[in-house]
């Protein structure tokens, strides 16, 4: 996937969270990326943040560093 289309849709769905309580609008993005995106695609979302993640919300960038703080299932 392109990087702009990867960040637009993460984007998007930090956007749908965005009017929660900060900790649910986290848990809600970081569940969604978990149970929705292919391994492929969170591997290049986590390429894209330890590049800078340019363009990404805030709780994307917050979702990816918990991701990557869980333990392998």
């Amino acid at each position: 996937m392109k990087s702009e289309h990867m960040v637009h849709n993460a984007n998007q769905i930090a956007l749908f969270f965005a009017s929660y309580p900060h900790d649910e609008a986290l848990a809600g993005v970081t569940d969604h990326l978990q149970k929705f995106w292919e391994r492929r695609m969170l591997q290049q979302l986590y390429e894209y943040v330890a590049q800078g993640g340019g363009g990404l919300h805030e709780l994307v960038l917050e979702a990816v560093k918990r991701l990557r703080e869980r333990p392998a299932a």
